[in-house]
């Protein structure tokens, strides 16, 4: 098999003189050694907490407030779901709503706050560890408790903003008519998610990250949400008014917890860009380095054994001289009684 390790060998060195294939090896590298993929199976089990609770709270507020406006309501709920294409309509049908008062709504704020500190706590982690921030180095209580919420505010508002505009974009609200709307409409929600993904990265960094550093990974990020949101709310409007229920409530919620592990796992990418090209950490090989065998343990002398042991300091070994014994030391007390 040396003509393949041969090949693999050539690609290898191919790809680490071409930025444009090096930075792409350096970033899937980069992802790889972060074990990025867990961070964000962990972000998206927190996001499942906030955003499941949040959306029961969203559609019952939106009941009690526009009871006489049924048309709004509608339309601010498909806004609200248009980032989760064909699970948006099962959550929707499917979802229902609290209790306005008494221990429902409790339960629900309180699975809340705590999905949004996790969640809070999940993206500072995830983006400390991508820049190699030390533990000793990020803010404890209460700042860092701050920093979590600025956070979570930060992306949660522009969120829900930008999502409202793709979802017009799509055709979700049948608001905006005409292809120039539609592209406006979609270039200010792009321009708005530059905006809101550059201040979380620099939030979830603790500031320890300087802006320039942080406005590729932004812009990409931006990009593809954009995207991810266009997509879902087209979906959404052309395509799931003629499926038929595929999906039971234990769908949904995988459906859910699937989509927010793609957003997040999407975002941490683009964040792993900029530390590479901040850095300078390519090019990388394919290849794993080899590892070096584990040094063996020292041989500790057997004293029992001959010629084992720590020599003898009276001999002397031949061709020199012996050592000098000093003489023994006796304290004597004279003619003194005690």
């Amino acid at each position: 098999m040396q003509w393949v390790d041969r090949a693999l060998a050539a690609a290898d060195g191919w790809q680490r003189r071409r930025a444009v294939t090096a930075v792409p090896v350096a970033v899937w590298k980069k992802f790889q050694d972060d074990q990025a993929g867990y961070l964000a199976a962990l972000i998206s089990y927190y996001g499942f907490l906030a955003v499941f609770p949040l959306l029961l709270i969203f559609v019952t507020i939106l009941d009690i407030t526009l009871k006489n406006n049924p048309g709004l309501r509608d339309d601010l709920l498909n806004s609200a779901l248009a980032q989760y294409p064909v699970i948006g309509a099962e959550i929707g049908t499917r979802l229902g709503t609290v209790d306005g008062t008494g221990l429902p709504l409790g339960i629900g704020v309180v699975v809340l706050l705590f999905g949004t500190r996790g969640l809070a706590g999940a993206m500072q982690n995830a983006m400390c560890h991508a820049w190699g921030i030390p533990r000793d180095r990020r803010l404890g209580f209460p700042w860092g408790w701050l920093y979590g919420w600025g956070l979570v505010l930060v992306v949660g508002i522009g969120l829900v903003v930008t999502s409202f505009l793709s979802g017009l974009a799509g055709g979700a609200g049948h608001w905006l008519t005409g292809f120039g709307a539609q592209v406006g409409a979609v270039a200010i929600s792009l321009v708005l998610n530059i905006g809101v993904f550059w201040l979380a990265f620099r939030v979830a960094t603790l500031r320890k990250i300087p802006w320039h550093d942080l406005r590729i990974g932004a812009a990409l990020a931006a990009l593809v949400w954009q995207v991810l949101q266009v997509a879902g709310g087209y979906v959404i409007t052309h395509q799931l008014h003629r499926a038929s229920s595929l999906y039971g409530t234990f769908g949904v919620v995988l459906g859910l917890i699937g989509w927010l592990y793609v957003q997040a796992e999407v975002t941490l990418y683009c964040a792993e860009v900029d530390v590479v090209l901040s850095r300078r950490k390519w090019p990388r090989s394919l290849r794993n380095p080899p590892t070096a065998p584990p040094p063996s343990p020292p041989t500790i002398p057997d004293p029992r054994e001959p010629g084992q042991g720590e020599p003898d300091p009276r001999k002397a070994e031949p061709g020199k001289p012996e050592p000098r014994r000093e003489p023994e030391r006796a304290d004597k007390q004279t003619g003194k009684a005690a």
